[in-house]
């Protein structure tokens, strides 16, 4: 297969299974456009059409249903190959990519991109940082990194660094005008800053203390879905917070937040790296488990 007929039958692919011009222009990294002009192009050199498109959708005709299942298997063949080949670089080369949560992202990932990029020249990241529960092999990810017990039961789990811990604070003017709750059921007479994820769920306020643990429902006027704007607002003295230790440490450290509750721990989440079962793991992949491991 040609250059030009491979990187069309990866664009084919790419749109058939996002089914979505746009979508995979995004992912490719060319324009919706091009991406149209290439799938052009293939059509017209096979003599079928391959893609059914419309103002609001794109699938697969049925000749473009059975190339998808033939091609897939073979480009993913076709990139083992490649990436076999590592083995005989001094240093593994190739993209990696990965899907992160905020916070693996902001608390752990942050501090080390730098180090890697270094260590490693040849590797290019890609790294999607989405509160979701993505589908790794649906999004064409090589790996995620999410907590525990968000990782499918299919997937190899690597378990990263340290638990990311959270902590509640309050701004010292909050607690000068409503004062200071001293058990977790006290959080019903403050007005609390909430997380609400894209699913709409709002982030539960976890409590363990001798073995009990305790989840409280809190109410509060402001929801936001971003922890940086969480945290300002607290420094505002908008409320009470319950947010990842990462985040409010260097406030908490200069006196601007006060942790609270110290006699209620929060509960602490492992955050994992995880990919799918492979008889052979991608040299950048397994580059960046061990440049993990080491660093964390």
């Amino acid at each position: 297969m040609r250059g030009p007929e491979l990187a069309e039958m990866h664009a084919f692919v790419t749109v058939a299974e996002r089914c979505s011009f746009a979508e995979a222009a995004v992912q490719l990294g060319i324009s919706r456009s091009r991406l149209s002009e290439t799938i052009r192009e293939l059509e017209g050199r096979l003599g079928v059409r391959l893609l059914n498109r419309t103002t609001r959708s794109v699938a697969p005709t049925a000749a473009g249903e059975r190339l998808l299942a033939q091609i897939r298997p073979l480009l993913d063949d076709f990139g083992a190959v490649l990436d076999s080949i590592n083995a005989f670089r001094d240093k593994p080369g190739g993209l990696l990519r990965l899907t992160v949560l905020p916070p693996a992202a902001s608390l752990m990932l942050a501090p080390l991109l730098s180090r890697f990029l270094v260590q490693y020249p040849a590797i290019d990241l890609e790294i999607s940082v989405d509160p979701t529960l993505t589908d790794i092999v649906a999004g064409r990810f090589d790996a995620g990194m999410r907590a525990g017990d968000l990782v499918e039961r299919d997937m190899i789990a690597v378990r990263i660094g340290e638990e990311i811990r959270s902590v509640v604070v309050a701004a010292p003017d909050y607690l000068a005008r409503h004062g200071r709750p001293t058990t977790p059921r006290d959080l019903a007479a403050h007005n609390c800053i909430r997380f609400r994820f894209p699913s709409g769920v709002i982030l539960p306020w976890q409590f363990e203390k001798r073995g009990r643990q305790m989840e409280v429902a809190v109410e509060g006027r402001l929801t936001v879905n971003d922890p940086e704007l969480a945290v300002k607002a607290a420094l505002d003295g908008v409320g009470v917070l319950y947010t990842a230790l990462g985040y409010a440490a260097q406030e908490i450290e200069a006196g601007r937040l006060v942790p609270l509750l110290e006699d209620w721990p929060t509960r602490s989440a492992a955050i994992f790296l995880y990919y799918p079962s492979r008889r052979q793991v991608p040299a950048p992949l397994q580059a960046f488990i061990e440049f993990l491991r080491e660093n964390l």
